[in-house]
């Protein structure tokens, strides 16, 4: 498919800067209350003046500039401007430790790293090379590298429209590790505008709506669905300032159009659940006069009044959470995609959705179940390959254009798809039975007890499960009635879920992990929050044979 010039992400930030130059683009939280706007007019000027100082500096054409930062302006702004100046860009999630920082800088050949807003720059900053021209951003940690300001004041803005061919690699995305060493996948700018032109066709998004950007833009989903829509349909684009400033983030911004990962709109509904336990929301709801007084009261504290498509992906999310947030007005739809389609891949439509499924493909995208239960897809959004692999991208995509996804997945008869987990995460029971831990774990974070868990059995006779308890009952269970309630709680849960699934997916027991919280920082957890399996197995492996042998429905670790 040949995408029209019109429709990449260029040529779209040159007709918005001249179509609509005073309309207002972006929207930076600086602290304190205080934020910073970019009308089209400013941020292009920016980004012209950056593009200008690329070329001072006398780079090779499609060399690769790093962007090390939280979300900001600044990041969209650069990007813009590397691809202004002939580059590409390579984004580094703000939560690397400094060995993957190193890594990506040196497989990439980065020319330049842009440093921004950071939580734990100290940590990463042994990752990047002395000898690396550094550009710190207006929010960057104390440092005495070349400013942003500066550069922008030294360099006279680029003229005229200079564009890059739709085969050109845009970007270059580092995959998020959960599988071992991060892969880069090559996007080049035809992606980018065979996906803008869908998500805007399916959602219809325009110069009316607002968007939030939180999620990291390092990352695929928020790169795509945020960043690219923003820059294609010309709507409103706010930052968030920090997770203690996220509520009121939320409300100045009234998204339109709010995407998240399941582990998020988990954290939302518990935050609602804390103001009004579960029994009491539910018997609410049934009341007719009070039911849409208190849906619209949930909605506005939320921030998501406004919001028209509410969306999940990243990871699967528990069908119960997707049918809790319908019952409270928000139809929530659950979208599915990799990093080497630029996670254009399915989603749920309004209308057209099922519950436990992740919709039917955008448009321009085909799909198939191959004969080991692989899902395949296949379309302009597939990456141009692994950079510096031609041998990962042999096997990712076919010799006739699908993408290998990894999952295996079923189609219901409306075209709909499910995931039912990863081909290579099946494990083999000691009973000879294989067992798919994905749907397992839905089952078990749907409890509003549990922020995640890890399903675990290789070699055992059944399965178990491994939890993290919610965030705010974690610091409580050393209080013995708190356990005891939770251990109950966890019991009940235990019978439910064997009293739906197969003999053999039957889960022996159910631990409660109480030492170490699984976070992004100490690796337990992706940067975009799915749980890093291969981890979780090391970290529980060894205690394994203990729990099997205590023959106990609920074991806490100790």
């Amino acid at each position: 498919m040949t995408i029209e010039e019109r429709l990449l992400p260029l040529q779209s930030a040159f007709r918005h800067e001249k179509e609509m130059p005073d309309a207002l683009y972006m929207t930076q939280p600086m602290g304190g209350g205080r934020v910073r706007t970019y009308t089209w007019r400013q941020a292009m000027d920016e980004a012209r003046r950056m593009a200008a100082y690329f070329k001072a500096q006398g780079f090779e054409p499609g060399s690769r500039i790093a962007i090390l930062s939280k979300n900001c302006a600044e990041f969209v702004i650069t990007e813009l401007a590397i691809w202004m100046a002939g580059h590409v860009t390579v984004a580094l999630f703000p939560t690397l430790d400094a060995k993957t920082v190193s890594y990506i800088l040196d497989h990439s050949g980065a020319s330049m790293i842009f440093v921004g807003k950071l939580d734990v720059w100290d940590d990463m900053k042994p990752g990047v090379p002395e000898d690396l021209p550094r550009v710190a951003y207006t929010l960057a940690p104390p440092n005495d590298y070349k400013k942003w300001a500066d550069c922008l004041a030294e360099s006279e803005p680029v003229v005229g429209e200079p564009l890059r061919d739709g085969d050109d690699t845009a970007m270059i995305i580092y995959t998020s590790g959960s599988t071992g060493q991060p892969k880069g996948v090559e996007i080049t700018f035809n992606n980018l505008g065979f996906t803008n032109q869908g998500i805007a066709k399916v959602f219809n998004i325009g110069t009316g709506d607002r968007l939030l950007s939180y999620l990291p833009l390092a990352h695929s989903f928020e790169r795509m669905a945020v960043e690219n829509v923003s820059i294609y349909s010309a709507c409103q684009l706010f930052f968030a300032e920090s997770l203690n400033t996220f509520v009121q983030d939320l409300q100045r911004a009234r998204p339109t159009m709010f995407i998240s990962v399941p582990r998020l709109w988990l954290k939302f509904q518990l935050g609602v659940f804390k103001k009004m336990p579960p029994k009491k929301l539910k018997t609410f709801l049934k009341i007719p006069i009070l039911s849409s007084i208190v849906k619209k009261k949930i909605r506005k504290g939320l921030g998501l009044d406004a919001t028209r498509y509410a969306i999940s992906g990243s990871a699967p999310i528990p069908p119960d959470l997707v049918q809790w947030y319908r019952d409270i007005g928000l139809e929530l739809l659950e979208g599915y995609g990799m990093t080497e389609n630029i996670a254009f891949s399915h989603c749920n439509q309004p209308g057209r959705t099922r519950v436990g499924y992740v919709g039917h493909p955008f448009p321009g995208v085909e799909h198939k179940i191959d004969d080991n239960g692989e899902i395949l897809v296949r379309s302009p959004a597939t990456m141009k390959g692994y950079y510096k692999n031609p041998e990962a991208t042999k096997e990712a995509i076919t010799e006739d254009g699908w993408l290998r996804t990894g999952d295996r997945g079923e189609i219901d008869e409306q075209g709909r798809l499910r995931i039912t987990g990863r081909v290579k995460e099946l494990f083999k029971t000691s009973k000879g039975k294989y067992v798919a831990p994905v749907p397992l774990e839905n089952d078990i974070n749907a409890d509003p007890h549990i922020e995640l868990s890890c399903v675990f059995g290789s070699g055992y006779p059944q399965p178990c499960a491994v939890v993290q308890l919610g965030e705010d009952l974690r610091p409580k269970v050393s209080d013995p009635s708190v356990r005891a309630e939770v251990t109950a709680a966890l019991t009940e849960l235990r019978e439910k879920i064997n009293a739906e699934v197969p003999v053999y997916e039957r889960l022996q027991f159910i631990a409660v992990a109480t030492k170490d919280e699984w976070l992004i920082e100490n690796g337990y957890l992706t940067p975009t929050m799915k749980i890093k399996r291969s981890v979780l197995e090391e970290a529980y492996g060894p205690m394994l044979d203990t729990w099997y042998a205590a023959k106990e429905p609920v074991i806490w670790e100790e």
